[in-house]
């Protein structure tokens, strides 16, 4: 059998997308191993005292601090999943986590002055405001789906 029947023939496409893989792994590996040392400094200087002060185990005041927490401190989906990780370890509630993660995704206060200037104060403040809104729904419903399971 022919490898072009089989499936195992390296055609342009594979090695184009296989070197593109590749340099978006490069790439990604800075930010990667940047962030487990900043988790290392997390633990030394954001002790588990400080995150059961803020996340006092309530569920809608969990959620308002994750969301608003998760807004200002923006980021990509990626860190999210580690930062969310790390977070459940040290006893902060899905709710606050959940809520936190959707935050640092779709809301960005640090970004909001660009925002406006490109896209306008009333779209901007309305696009964060149900960001805002759906970050909580989010977190409600990610808790629920996770109790009925």
């Amino acid at each position: 059998m022919s490898p072009e029947k089989t499936g195992t023939a390296k055609t342009p496409k594979f090695t184009d997308a296989l070197s593109r893989a590749s340099r978006s792994m490069a790439l990604s590996l800075p930010i990667i191993l940047s962030l487990l040392f900043l988790f290392g400094w997390m633990q030394v200087f954001l002790p588990r005292k400080v995150l059961l002060y803020l996340f006092r185990g309530q569920a809608f005041s969990d959620t308002l601090t994750g969301a608003l927490l998760g807004s200002i401190f923006t980021g990509n989906a990626a860190n999210s999943y580690i930062i969310g990780g790390e977070l459940l370890q040290r006893g902060v509630s899905l709710f606050a986590v959940a809520a936190f993660m959707t935050a640092w995704v779709t809301i960005g206060i640090s970004q909001l002055p660009a925002e406006v200037a490109f896209l306008g104060r009333r779209f901007a403040i309305a696009r964060n405001s149900i960001s805002l809104l759906l970050a909580v729904m989010v977190a409600v419903a990610t808790v629920w789906t996770w109790m009925m399971f």
